[in-house]
């Protein structure tokens, strides 16, 4: 039956995470191929779910004996499926660049398993506090991947996020509880209709419930002011490990923020509670600006794109709040689309850091001449993130911006014009460092790794992506002596990595052209909401 595929997807991982610590007591590198053959199953189980539901709709599965609201139940619809899609495909992408950029030990591919298999689960779940084991699951092996390096700076920025996720934990598990208190039950379909039958929106306890899993999914998410361990836990992470994490799991968490917001509490929940919408919005046009202005005060490259980040998220949690069809389409689309932007561009920076040692805005200098193909894949990434279109940036932004004017023209307030020039001003903004990037790119004059000097024929240690050579590369990289000079400088790119890259920039381009597709999509979801 094919409702049994989900809880096979979120076993899959979650099983082969204890193999390559069982296995490598005897073999010393089964890690990777572990965690390749896992996740490749993975990613066709997430493909044969979206097939499923593309064909027949939604799916379903109780898990155990005990049918729901009493038992556990699973459940895939346009929205989870996409999200699924996401999660298979930047996980199995990033293993093609932990081959080559590491951790290697068995130990990092168990706990990246760990965190596939938790990011399954918070994906296909339909039951509160079954959230909230996986959102645990997720949260422990997130804390393990940034300490993986073992530096003292990473060691703390895991510390950091295991405080805060913690507490964002916490919150969310009394919010459960309080909603639990005035329904009587956990299942999300089944609250949402206990909450009318059995309380009010009006009800105190349902008013706090949401309150504390909004802001607990907040503290995951990372929106101002309760976002300060997002950029150490970027910054510090291995280059691989920011790669995922950047990419999935605040994703996933802001999906979960949209799932319990529109499945359980429902659009009118929203619509009868002002205050708390307003306060959303607030919280969100902050972390849009802040994020924004933070980002362009960066030098940091994986900080820069951390901060960015913020002001994304407050852009989904502000079409949340906006509880209309056009912003809710947005803040899906963006969600996706910025999880797949994220991904490209910490996986550019780590191919550069990797083959070039460049991990500051002033190590960039001339890159495009010695990495051709990499620099072109990042510069098209940022200006997707900037939302230029054609881009799945511009189409998130774009609907999230209709729809805050909709909403402003519905109800006769002019906060949802306001909001619009929020996101214009922080679109700006996101110009400006992302110009930055490329302007280093394409027009500074300086060599790109190691700061020798501003002399444009200085290139020590710049390798080539694109099989160029220079007269200054050939002699810095002179052989020794009596042994044969190479033709070319070295690749310092490995070349299955930067596939990778250029296969994402494009597919951000592509899904930019899918306006029409992707509202065909999720269409079902939206008008199941917003019946």
């Amino acid at each position: 039956m094919s409702d049994v595929l989900l809880p096979v997807a979120i076993a899959v991982p979650l099983v082969a995470a204890t193999f390559p610590l069982a296995l490598g007591v005897k073999y010393e590198r089964v890690g990777w191929p572990t965690a390749a053959v896992a996740t490749t199953v993975f990613a066709g189980l997430a493909g044969a779910i979206g097939l499923e539901v593309a064909r027949g709709g939604p799916l379903s599965h109780a898990l155990g004996t005990y049918q729901p609201p009493i038992g556990i139940e699973l459940v895939a619809d346009e929205l989870s499926v996409a999200v699924l899609a996401l999660v298979a495909a930047v996980a199995l992408a990033t293993l093609v660049f932990a081959r080559v950029a590491g951790p290697r030990g068995n130990s990092f591919y168990s706990a990246y398993l760990l965190l596939v298999g938790g990011l399954a689960g918070l994906t296909l779940t339909g039951d509160l506090f079954n959230m909230f084991v996986f959102l645990e699951i997720v949260g422990i092996s997130t804390y393990a991947l940034i300490a993986a390096d073992r530096s003292g700076a990473s060691a703390y920025a895991s510390l950091k996020y295991l405080v805060v996720g913690t507490v964002g934990a916490s919150l969310y598990l009394l919010g459960v509880g309080y909603a639990f208190l005035a329904t009587g039950t956990l299942n999300m379909l089944d609250m949402q209709t206990q909450i009318v039958a059995q309380a009010s929106y009006a009800d105190p306890l349902i008013r706090a419930s949401y309150a504390l899993i909004v802001a607990g999914l907040g503290l995951k998410i990372a929106v101002f002011p309760v976002h300060a361990w997002q950029p150490d836990a970027y910054q510090r992470a291995p280059d691989s490990v920011t790669t995922v994490v950047a990419a999935l799991v605040s994703t996933v968490s802001a999906y979960a923020l949209i799932r319990v917001s529109y499945t359980v509490f429902t659009v009118d929940f929203l619509a009868a509670n002002d205050a708390i919408t307003t306060g959303m919005l607030v919280v969100a046009g902050t972390s849009i600006l802040a994020g924004s202005v933070l980002a362009a005060m960066q030098s940091d490259l994986k900080r820069m794109f951390a901060y960015s980040s913020v002001a994304q998220f407050g852009m989904i949690v502000a079409a949340v709040a906006l509880a209309n069809e056009t912003a809710l389409l947005g803040g899906i689309v963006h969600l996706v689309g910025h999880g797949l932007l994220k991904f490209g561009l910490f996986l550019g920076i780590g191919l550069l850091a990797l083959g070039y040692g460049a991990r500051e805005l002033d190590d960039l200098a001339s890159a495009a001449r010695s990495a051709p193909y990499t620099s072109g894949a990042v510069a098209l990434l940022g200006l997707g993130l900037v939302g230029i279109p054609p881009s799945i940036g511009f189409l998130g932004k774009w609907y999230i911006g209709v729809g805050a004017v909709e909403s402003s023209m519905a109800g006769g307030d002019p906060a949802g014009v306001g909001f619009a020039v929020v996101i214009f001003i922080s679109t700006l903004f996101t110009l400006s460092y992302v110009a930055r990037v490329i302007e280093r790119f394409y027009f500074a004059g300086a060599g790109l790794s190691g700061g020798h000097g501003d002399d444009g024929d200085d290139h020590a240690g710049v390798a080539v992506d694109g099989g160029h050579e220079s007269a200054t590369d050939d002699a810095l990289l002179a052989p020794v002596e009596g042994a044969p000079r190479p033709r070319f400088v070295p690749d310092r790119v490995p070349a299955g990595s930067l596939v990778v890259l250029i296969l994402t920039a494009l597919s951000t381009v592509a899904l930019g052209f899918g306006g029409f597709a992707l509202f065909e999509w999720f269409a079902p979801f939206l008008t199941e909401v917003f019946a």
